[in-house]
C-alpha cells in the first residue's frame, strides 16, 4: 500500500496539481482510508466495491467526523480510484454515484470592531516579536488574506510604496489594498525588524520565526491563540475569524459585493454571499431593538 500512495502523490501533483493543503490532505485520507482496509483484512484493492466504501463512510461517520470531512473523503477517495483505473489496478470505480452528505452552513464568526482593537492591540510593538505579531495581525485583518497565504508571502510580494500586496493562490494572483495602519506597522517591520530574524542573506520569506525560518501555519494559530487568551476575548479565534471579519466590516461599512469577492480570491460570487447575509442579519437585529413597534 505504501508504494501505491506514493504514486497516488504522484499523480495529484503532476495531473490534478492540486494546491499543497488540497494535496495533504488527500494523501492523509487515503493513508486511513488502506490502514482501514488492512484492519479490516482486505489486502487486495480488487476486492473493494461500493459496499466497502459507503461501511467506511458510515465508520467515519460513527467516529463523529464532520459531513465536511466525510465529503472531502469522498473526493479523495474517488480521486484515489481514479488513479488505480487508470493504472490498471483495480476493474471498477465503486465511487461512481456516490452521494456527499450535506453538510450544515454554519455562519462565519466575527468579531466586532471592539473586539477586533482588543486582538491587535495585545502584541508588544517595543519588541522584535511583536512587531513581527503586530505586522501579521494587522495584514490579515487589512486584507482578509487566507493564513496559507498570509505564511507564503515573500517580501517582494509587498509593494509599501504603492501599498498592496500580490497574493497568489495556485495558478491565480490578486492584488490587495493595505490600509494606512497595517501598511505603518508593515513598514516598520520590514525597515528595522526582519532582518533581525534573517539567517541566510538570500532570504525571501517576509514573515520568519526565531528560527530563520518561514513561519509556519501551526506557529501563526499559536500567536494568535495567545492573543486571543491575552485579551480576554471570549470567542474562539482562528486565523479565518479576520478573513471573516474583514469581508464582513467591509460590507457594512458600504463595499460593493464584487469588490469583495476580488479581494477574497472567492471564483463564485456566491460565497462571498454569506457576508451580505449577515449584515442583513445584523440591520434586522437592531431594527427589533430600537423600533418602538419592531
Amino acid at each position: 500500500m505504501y508504494e501505491l500512495i506514493i504514486g497516488f502523490s504522484d499523480f495529484l501533483t503532476t495531473e490534478k496539481k492540486l494546491s499543497a493543503n488540497t494535496l495533504e490532505s488527500y494523501k492523509r485520507d487515503i493513508r486511513q482510508y488502506t490502514t482501514y482496509l488492512e484492519e479490516n483484512n482486505i489486502s487486495c484493492l480488487t476486492n473493494t466495491n461500493k459496499t466497502t466504501v459507503i461501511t467506511y463512510l458510515i465508520y467515519l461517520q460513527n467516529k463523529g467526523k464532520a459531513a465536511s470531512t466525510i465529503s472531502r473523503n469522498i473526493a479523495s477517495i474517488r480521486c484515489f480510484y481514479q488513479f488505480l483505473l487508470i493504472n490498471n489496478l483495480v476493474n471498477q470505480d465503486p465511487t461512481i454515484n456516490l452521494e456527499s452528505p450535506k453538510a450544515e452552513k454554519k455562519a462565519p464568526s466575527i468579531l466586532t470592531l471592539k473586539e477586533i482593537d482588543m486582538l491587535l492591540s495585545q502584541p508588544e510593538v517595543s519588541n522584535l516579536k511583536g512587531v513581527r505579531d503586530k505586522a501579521m495581525l494587522e495584514l490579515l485583518y487589512a486584507t482578509g488574506i487566507r493564513v496559507s497565504e498570509l505564511i507564503s508571502l515573500n517580501i517582494d510580494d509587498i509593494n509599501v510604496e504603492m501599498g498592496y500586496i500580490k497574493c497568489s493562490t495556485g495558478t491565480k494572483e490578486r492584488v490587495i489594498p493595505i490600509g494606512s495602519v497595517a501598511l505603518e506597522v508593515l513598514q516598520i517591520y520590514i525597515e528595522e525588524y526582519r532582518s533581525s530574524f534573517i539567517r541566510v542573506k538570500e532570504e525571501a520569506s517576509l514573515f520568519l520565526n526565531c528560527h530563520g525560518n518561514r513561519l509556519t501555519r501551526q506557529g501563526f494559530w499559536k500567536i494568535i491563540k495567545a492573543y486571543t487568551k491575552k485579551a480576554n476575548i471570549d470567542k474562539s479565534i482562528t486565523p479565518h475569524t479576520l478573513r471573516h471579519s474583514f469581508a464582513t466590516h467591509l460590507i457594512q461599512n458600504g463595499a460593493d459585493l464584487k469588490s469583495v469577492q476580488e479581494m477574497l480570491g472567492h471564483s463564485d460570487i456566491s460565497t462571498t454571499q454569506v457576508y451580505m447575509n449577515l449584515t442583513k442579519n445584523k440591520i434586522k437585529d437592531v431594527y427589533k431593538k430600537a423600533h418602538p413597534r419592531a
